[in-house]
């Protein structure tokens, strides 16, 4: 168990809606950027933390796009609510996942006491990159922001149980944006080559992957930490997609132990997890004592489990 509480928390989406076929997306459409949006949750959290920039140790941007190649999005971030302090900043990026990898590798560096308080911020503007001619894709996004402050916990039975992490490349180039970085640079734009600078999913290669891995995944999970689904009282997954039904009953989460607000939200990418998290905590519908299971697949594909005691 590593000893950490969540002690502030903090939600902020775009005030533009958009429909498809009933169902809501929340877009930025150039109101406003993912540096507002991170800015905005991060001040939220602080507020719930009811502590000041300066009592936190360590800000960490959790998001799957970066802001601008150069610097991090985390020092940009910095710049906006910690400028003039010296608190280290830095990015972890897992892509959808990237949240739940940053709760898991920060917990190590509380728990050995290098850090006491820690602001952890997703922040995504997923409908800037996306492809309009595919369709599954371009009806599946949304913008939001979501931040967390985490701090050691003096309660032996408060934390993280266990967490999991695995890469399987074969599904490397199922879901992607080839240009851009330095293999595929900006500089070398041009028009006849739009679809690799824009998001690019192939739906059935990822799905068809995850029902392979992921039991194996889960069942690895469960004997590692002797735990059991059974005795978990809540899941909250990815919202990656509309299939996350299927990907449940794969894994024999019975439907009313797991988060499914895809048709109300969308795919937030790094901002699913976390939003659904902060939602139910300020709902009152997660309390102290819960068991809640963060799970998730991300591009990579990179698939993460982490079991919480709230």
């Amino acid at each position: 168990m590593r000893n950490v509480k969540i002690i502030g928390y903090g939600n902020y989406l775009p005030n533009n809606v958009v429909e498809f076929d009933g169902e809501k997306r929340y877009r930025c459409n150039g109101s406003e950027t993912q540096l507002e949006m991170a800015v905005k949750a991060a001040i939220k959290a602080l507020e719930k933390s009811k502590l000041k920039i300066n009592d936190i140790d360590c800000i960490v941007s959790a998001s799957a796009v970066t802001m601008q190649p150069i610097p991090c999005n985390a020092a940009l971030i910095h710049e906006q609510i910690a400028k003039g302090t010296n608190i280290p900043a830095m990015d972890i990026n897992t892509t959808c996942t990237s949240f739940v990898t940053a709760l898991d590798t920060m917990s190590y560096l509380i728990e050995a006491g290098r850090y006491k308080n820690v602001l952890i911020i997703s922040s995504d503007v997923a409908s800037e990159g996306l492809n309009e001619e595919q369709k599954e894709s371009y009806t599946l996004f949304s913008d939001g922001a979501s931040a967390f402050v985490i701090s050691k916990s003096e309660d032996c039975n408060q934390g993280i149980v266990g967490s999991l992490i695995h890469t399987y490349s074969e599904g490397v180039h199922a879901t992607e944006i080839r240009g851009g970085g330095t293999l595929k640079t900006a500089m070398k734009y041009k028009p006849e080559d739009k679809a690799d600078y824009t998001f690019d999913m192939k739906g059935k290669p990822i799905l068809s992957l995850c029902v392979k891995k992921l039991p194996e995944m889960f069942k690895e999970f469960e004997e590692k930490y002797k735990v059991s689904l059974k005795d978990i009282d809540l899941v909250i997954p990815h919202q990656a997609s509309r299939a996350l039904p299927f990907i449940m009953q794969i894994l024999k989460i019975d439907e009313k132990k797991y988060v499914n607000k895809v048709s109300e939200y969308g795919n937030m990418v790094s901002v699913s997890i976390p939003y659904m998290l902060c939602d139910l905590l300020e709902k009152g519908k997660i309390k102290k004592g819960n068991k809640v299971l963060l799970c998730g697949t991300a591009a990579g594909l990179t698939c993460n489990i982490l079991l919480l005691n709230i």
